[in-house]
């Protein structure tokens, strides 16, 4: 009789604990079930027809600098007046035949400061050399510089400087100005705002390469957001110096017009290279969609992937020491893609890859190889080193509505 109760209490034990499993799975297959259904609503998903890819050829490459002061710069570093003139630094750019420069002063154009106004400057003319309007928005969240093919009200985008980022967004495109994030990673002149405000970034500050590392990061991030955001560069040179000053670093942009309109609008399509400075060579991108054999696009430009091997041509241009080889490292997604040898007096590299058919990508380079002599500037090859050049992302499935 005990036996049997005893039998009988532990089968009903391993009923329970039968039943306790079993209900344990369905819990567990019903949560997974519930999960299954569950949509992220930001997953990539097909985007419809892309704005047209403008024309490879109808179209000029100008060479500049995007971040120099004169003497007008109220931030105390250059004392005495004619310490670097207006009309010295749009000579000196003559010289060295650029196309464009950004005089990109300390918000001097408020207040009324008309003598310290660099566009009243009666030497702020060239018949040669394009003059962006710009000055370097100076605030104590990071600086920024802004640029314009025709003056504009710098004194209402000085004044909204501390306000929230959507109302400066707001008044940056009640200007209509191109707006641009100053050395990103600086340790006491960064950039503070949101990215959503810029339409490039200072990706190379200086001829100084190696001091950059961290704003590439910066560029990585937003690049890999969604964000078109123009890498370029900028000497943010204060006053003539062996080291660092006008070119080093040198910004080169296809132009569809030699204009200054043509000079914004290719800063804020990334069709744009940088050079260690104006006389290393230029670095050219381009990428075959259809493989017909012809290059269908180039850096800056978008397209959607079509799920097919798709050819990169790569091309370096200018000043080529034919007794060199240079290397060109190409960046998939933020992440080394591969290293390519390249020389002879016509330097030029072709890779195959895929994009993703769907999910948004990028292919971006850099190039390193033999410094090249900067006579005006003897002393900045040294510390650029091995840094030639580098290129804006060509893009995929990215969305122009971002």
């Amino acid at each position: 009789m005990i036996k049997d109760i005893f039998h009988t209490n532990k089968t009903n034990r391993l009923i329970r604990v039968a039943f306790t499993m079993l209900a344990t799975m369905c819990a567990i297959h019903s949560t997974q079930a519930q999960q299954t259904k569950h949509v992220n609503p930001w997953t990539a998903k097909e985007l419809g027809k892309l704005p047209p890819i403008a024309s490879l050829t109808d179209g000029v490459w100008l060479k500049g600098d995007l971040h120099v002061h004169s003497s007008h710069s109220t931030d105390g570093v250059n004392p005495g007046p004619e310490r670097h003139p207006v009309k010295t630094i749009i000579a000196f750019a003559k010289s060295v035949d650029f196309g464009f420069i950004g005089i990109t002063d300390h918000d001097n154009h408020v207040l009324g400061d008309v003598e310290h106004h660099t566009w009243a400057d009666p030497d702020f003319k060239s018949d040669s050399v394009l003059l962006l309007y710009g000055a370097e928005w100076t605030t104590t969240r990071g600086h920024g510089n802004t640029f314009s093919a025709k003056p504009y009200d710098h004194q209402k985008f000085y004044d909204v400087r501390d306000q929230r980022d959507a109302n400066i967004i707001a008044v940056k495109k009640e200007l209509g100005i191109h707006v641009s994030a100053n050395h990103p990673a600086g340790p006491k002149d960064h950039f503070g705002f949101s990215y959503d405000l810029v339409d490039a970034m200072e990706v190379w500050n200086s001829a100084l390469w190696t001091k950059n590392a961290n704003s590439i990061l910066i560029w990585e991030d937003m690049l890999a957001s969604g964000r078109r955001v123009t890498g370029r560069g900028g000497s943010d040179t204060h006053s003539p110096s062996e080291l660092n000053y006008i070119g080093t670093p040198t910004t080169w942009v296809f132009a569809a017009k030699r204009t200054s309109q043509g000079v914004v609008d290719a800063l804020l399509n990334g069709r744009v290279s940088v050079s260690a400075n104006p006389f290393a060579p230029r670095v050219e991108f381009f990428a075959d969609l259809n493989e017909d054999g012809k290059m269908d696009m180039m850096m800056g430009d978008n397209a959607k992937s079509t799920g097919k091997p798709i050819k990169f041509r790569v091309e370096l241009k200018g000043n080529i020491k034919t007794d060199s080889t240079y290397t060109v490292n190409v960046i998939k997604d933020g992440r080394n893609f591969g290293s390519f040898k390249m020389s002879g007096s016509k330097p030029v590299i072709e890779f195959i890859d895929t994009p993703k058919l769907i999910e948004r990508m990028y292919y971006r380079l850099t190039v390193e190889g033999p410094p090249t002599n900067y006579p005006q500037v003897p002393r900045s090859a040294a510390i650029t080193g091995n840094m030639v050049a580098l290129s804006n992302p060509i893009y995929f499935n990215f969305d122009p509505e971002f």
